[in-house]
């Protein structure tokens, strides 16, 4: 069986010979040539950490962000197309704020997670549709459950983690990552890991500039999303 397109990459809704659908392949590379992302699961809440590659002197700082504010209690960090991040935290908003309105309560995060994974999902049945470009990290602090961690995939595939990293160094994060003994730390500690980890795998010959982005919710943060504080790190 041949492992490149020859006909079979021209639609999301169709399989090719070896059982592979290249669509979403082709998605995931897209998320790949984007600056890293990840997220961290501690004991009090998740860290968020973003590697936003700025090809121009010239942008202006803090534009096109890509942690998002999806509800009071959570947060969102996106590696792949930032206009497809920016459509996917619209509909995760759209989806919390329908929540709160039949219930009158916050969304939990497995519930979002569910909504947004089979709304991916759903982008890959269509010939007339593409996948998102984009891999999304959710995480949350509450009373009742405490920290959790999601990460979301262009396929629609959903896993509950303690850490996880997408992008262009998403291996070398990876296994820094797993050096980190994230679930005996605390947010305060882990943040300075993340920054850390993001400065470690960046490629200062290919991209040199880049802007660090960094948020946290947890226990401390009385389970309000927000950016770390600039004195912080």
């Amino acid at each position: 069986m041949t492992s490149i397109g020859t006909g079979y990459d021209l639609s999301a809704s169709q399989f090719s010979p070896d059982g592979r659908v290249f669509q979403i392949e082709y998605a995931g590379k897209a998320v790949e040539n984007s600056g890293t992302a990840l997220a961290i699961r501690g004991k009090d809440g998740v860290v968020f950490a973003v590697e936003k590659i700025v090809t121009s002197k010239l942008y202006e700082k803090g534009a096109n962000r890509r942690i998002f504010n999806i509800d009071t209690h959570i947060g969102m960090a996106a590696a792949g197309l930032v206009t497809d991040a920016r459509q996917l935290a619209s509909i995760a908003r759209d989806e919390a704020s329908n929540y709160r309105q039949d219930y009158g309560s916050s969304v939990p995060l497995t519930q979002l997670t569910k909504r947004l994974s089979e709304y991916l999902h759903a982008y890959t049945l269509y010939s007339g549709l593409r996948p998102f470009g984009v891999t999304a990290m959710m995480g949350s602090w509450t009373k009742e459950k405490g920290a959790e961690l999601y990460c979301l995939e262009p396929s629609g595939v959903s896993y509950g983690y303690h850490g996880c990293a997408a992008g262009k160094a998403k291996s070398n994060a990876k296994t820094e990552l797993e050096k980190v003994k994230m679930q005996e730390m605390s947010c305060a500690e882990l943040v300075k890991e993340a920054a850390k980890i993001i400065y470690m795998v960046h490629d200062e010959v290919k991209d040199k500039m880049f802007e660090l982005e960094l948020s946290w919710v947890g226990e401390f943060t009385n389970g309000v999303h927000q950016k770390v504080p600039d004195n912080v790190h």
